[in-house]
């Protein structure tokens, strides 16, 4: 069940997806993921929709760091008791770091696989982790993957080198599942990432040009890469550029096969 937060905006979309997952393996528990911001009246209706499906909160899993997915975390923990978990240290009360590839919610006498499976996947930030339940081939994708628009890899918290990595290996998972974001509406899996890889192939490919003819001054690069972008937007769009920048000066480059970065309207 998605419980979106009312914090809409440029860089939140509609606003913070906030899901509650009750897995097979123990329907008496549910899972939250991405509790939002500090926002007293979704974290109340949060705790509500768990009561109307006569389920209790056992466990808070963060996506990632940024406040309006994490923010409201530890007000739920004490609201519901339970344990707070992610993939960084300092995130998590009452709980260990995640760790890829282990399961949760599927210890209740079922098999692993009727639970959330921890699939970190590092680029928009170092701590990023998505959570696949493949009984009902679904990913939950925090800001890895958007409902709409592209995530912003934003230099130097954000790294286009791994977040590529992660696209691959997520593709590589995937194949008629659902997208569950962090932001946005729920879509095809496999056609997003598609287009996610076709969208920062591009990008990257318009960085190398604006280079070769000369650019060198981040205004030049961003009027070729970015051309006719709000004002609002370029923040965002200045820490993607730098993003690139360090991804072509890094190993790994030169096939173009890697994507580039994204345009104005995603969020960070």
């Amino acid at each position: 069940m998605r419980l979106r937060v009312d914090n809409p905006g440029p860089m939140t979309l509609d606003g913070t997806n906030t899901w509650l997952v009750i897995t097979p393996a123990d329907p008496a528990t549910a899972i939250i993921v991405d509790p939002g911001p500090l926002d007293d009246r979704h974290l109340t209706s949060v705790v509500a929709a768990a009561e109307d499906y006569r389920t209790r909160i056992a466990l808070i899993v963060l996506t990632h760091h940024h406040r309006d997915h994490a923010g409201g975390a530890l007000q739920l923990a004490t609201l519901t008791g339970a344990p707070v978990r992610a993939a960084a240290a300092q995130l998590c009360a009452a709980g260990e770091p995640l760790t890829d590839g282990e399961w949760l919610g599927g210890s209740a006498g079922g098999l692993p696989a009727d639970g959330l499976q921890v699939i970190t996947t590092p680029g928009h930030t170092p701590d990023s982790v998505c959570l696949y339940l493949p009984v009902d081939r679904v990913l939950l994708s925090g800001d890895t993957v958007l409902g709409s628009g592209m995530t912003v890899i934003a230099h130097p918290e954000g790294s286009l080198a791994d977040y590529l990595a992660s696209l691959d290996r997520l593709t590589a998972l995937v194949d008629d599942d659902l997208l569950l974001p962090g932001h946005g509406p729920v879509r095809g899996a496999a056609g997003t990432l598609a287009a996610y890889r076709h969208h920062r192939a591009e990008r990257l490919s318009m960085v190398r040009a604006a280079l070769a003819a000369g650019a060198t001054a981040l205004p030049e690069l961003l009027a070729a890469v970015y051309p006719g972008l709000a004002e609002s937007l370029r923040p965002a769009a200045e820490a993607s550029l730098l993003a690139h920048l360090h991804y072509l000066d890094g190993p790994g480059v030169g096939d173009g096969g890697a994507a580039g970065c994204e345009s104005g309207a995603g969020r960070g």
